[in-house]
């Protein structure tokens, strides 16, 4: 392949994905330039099917065809639907090395590629970010596709560990034996998961590891808390004869963004329950545990309480194609004992996969679902190293300060909307913003215009969101977790907006 078409291709990509400082990329491509490429995809009934258009034409169909039906989430701002991170640059230009040299991040070959290595540099450099405690205690870590790939890791470690401590000691692990002969023998009748508000990946992560999203289990505090785990009725779930548990919690609950425990003397009780219960604990941290990289601050306090103690888990989920703003897909997992994952994850008798040194950093192959794998880490090593602590702390910042610019213009227009949720502690609908971190939800005080609202607002090609349901109405759903948050922009174009629906929506 000629290295000059590369070149040209690159510059088209970048000429046509630029956008110029202060302005914003539509969020959605509109709907003539969806049909123009849906009708350009190939027709099996034509004769030219298949038949091979060559680099160069293959490229203009793309940049013609294709893009223009791409949606705006790494190019705006303002794509604030499900939790989407953007890409920074520096993520992209470490994106394009990955291709470009084509990496299979599978054994640790320490005399043939430095590749295993970056990745466990990049590991290292987000536990110490997160202020999760040093490398050695945690000496499982991998990167995955996403949080679900990542929440699959952590119920088959959990499910492994707790039937292995109701095992004799030097029996063969679940993954040896599977898991109904390995419940017989420890005597288990039942696997459950107990959460709050869990991510539906922590269902199909359950079904996935032959648990069952029936065993699924939720504690909810109260009904005005909902995403806060009821303490006390996991203690009675634990007591259960012959039954063995996993609990999950979340940091934060997508919905509303917030977190299950509420601060280290909550997650001190959960561990001496897992001790005592031989339970794991699993956190799903996709966005939430990257608020323990904010600064120090007043206004960021009820966000470090929340995260503290998290530490204290078994196994933990990041995400970092989310904040940490990197290219999709990419996950990390975590877990403080590495034995487990290898029980789960090794491939046996295959001496051509072995490492052949005695090396601490494990082949990824034997510690994670994929044998062969992308060079994902790169791009994260790539954001760590730009940024450092205090680069990453402001970008982390400034999506809390525009999700909190977000509920002032809504709390703004109160009138008409309304934030959620509308009850308990801390309601931003009272006004305090202490516990909101990236996520800020809300509906229309008129049940009609809130059962359009997502669509009105996503048809104004401004700004995106989700849409979702909150106390048995519809309710809208915002996610900042893009480098390109603009907090002053964000006020002004959310309260224009919403003011200019419910004018039209009472002129209809």
């Amino acid at each position: 392949m000629d290295s000059n078409f590369i070149e040209q291709a690159h510059r088209r990509i970048r000429q046509s994905a630029a956008v110029a400082p202060g302005e914003h990329a539509p969020t959605l491509p509109g709907p003539d330039k969806l049909s123009r490429a849906r009708a350009s995809l190939p027709d099996a009934a034509s004769e030219t099917y298949l038949s091979g258009l060559g680099p160069a034409a293959t490229l203009d169909h793309l940049m013609r065809d294709i893009v223009p039906g791409l949606n705006g989430e790494n190019r705006s701002g303002r794509y604030w639907g499900f939790v989407t991170g953007s890409t920074l640059p520096i993520a992209e230009v470490a994106d394009n090395i990955v291709s470009a040299y084509d990496q299979n991040v599978q054994v640790h070959l320490p005399e043939q590629t430095i590749a295993t290595e970056v990745e466990d540099a990049a590991l290292k450099m987000l536990l110490r970010l997160l202020r999760l405690g040093e490398p050695a205690q945690w000496e499982g870590r991998t990167f995955t596709t996403g949080a679900t790939g990542s929440n699959i890791l952590g119920l088959a470690c959990g499910r492994e560990a707790v039937i292995a401590s109701r095992l004799a000691e030097g029996s063969q692990s679940v993954g040896e034996i599977g898991l109904l002969r390995a419940c017989v023998r420890a005597g288990v009748e039942e696997i459950q998961v107990l959460t709050s508000m869990g991510h539906s990946s922590l269902s199909k992560a359950a079904s996935v590891v032959g648990l069952g999203r029936a065993s699924v289990k939720l504690l909810p505090l109260s009904d005005a808390e909902p995403w806060r785990l009821d303490l006390d009725a996991v203690e009675r779930e634990l007591r259960r004869e012959n039954v063995a548990s996993i609990i999950a919690i979340s940091a934060g609950e997508v919905n509303t963004g917030r977190f299950a425990t509420t601060g280290v003397e909550d997650m001190k009780r959960l561990r001496r329950l897992a001790d005592q219960y031989r339970a794991w604990i699993h956190v799903d941290g996709a966005f939430g545990v990257f608020a323990r990289a904010l600064p120090v601050k007043d206004e960021y306090a009820s966000l470090h309480r929340m995260n503290a103690g998290l530490e204290l888990c078994d196994s933990l989920t990041l995400d970092g194609h989310k904040l940490l703003n990197v290219p999709y897909d990419n996950g990390i997992f975590f877990t403080r004992k590495s034995p487990v994952l290898n029980d789960v994850f090794k491939n046996p008798n295959a001496a051509y996969l072995s490492p052949g040194d005695s090396s601490q950093i494990q082949s990824p192959l034997n510690i994670g679902l994929e044998n062969s794998r992308r060079f994902r880490a790169l791009p994260v090593y790539a954001v760590l190293m730009s940024g450092g602590r205090e680069g990453i702390s402001r970008m982390m910042e400034n999506m809390v300060l525009t999700a909190r610019a977000v509920a002032r213009a809504i709390r703004s227009c109160a009138d008409d909307y309304l934030l959620l949720p509308d009850a308990g502690p801390a309601s931003p609908s009272s006004g305090d913003d202490d516990a909101v971190h990236i996520v800020v939800l809300f509906r229309a005080v008129d049940d009609g215009l809130n059962k359009v609202l997502v669509q009105r607002i996503n048809e104004g090609n401004k700004w995106y969101v989700s849409g979702t349901s909150w106390g048995g109405k519809p309710a809208v759903r915002v996610a900042v977790s893009s480098w390109r948050a603009d907090s002053e922009d964000a006020f002004r174009t959310v309260r224009e907006s919403l003011m200019a629906i419910v004018r039209a929506y009472r002129h209809s």
